[in-house]
């Protein structure tokens, strides 16, 4: 699931909004959105999943974790 900002300008409205959404039940699966770009900020655990085209980490297309400061392929 993904949050999506209301983009409001309400301070308030949008904290009762993000209270709400944290409120569902989880699900038990991720969810990872195809990047076609590296993304800006990188941490280290990170995972993400390259589109192997315009975003290509070294393996093609796949899962990525982002770990000793290089993206490592996963699958």
């Amino acid at each position: 699931m993904r949050y999506n900002q209301l983009n409001s300008g309400d301070l308030g409205r949008e904290l009762q909004h993000l209270e709400e959404f944290t409120r569902e039940p989880t699900l038990p699966f991720v969810y990872l959105e195809t990047l076609t770009a590296a993304p800006v900020k990188t941490v280290t655990g990170m995972v993400a999943l390259a589109d192997g085209v315009l975003w290509n980490p070294g393996a093609g297309a796949g899962v990525y974790c982002y770990r000793g400061g290089a993206w490592q392929f996963l699958g």
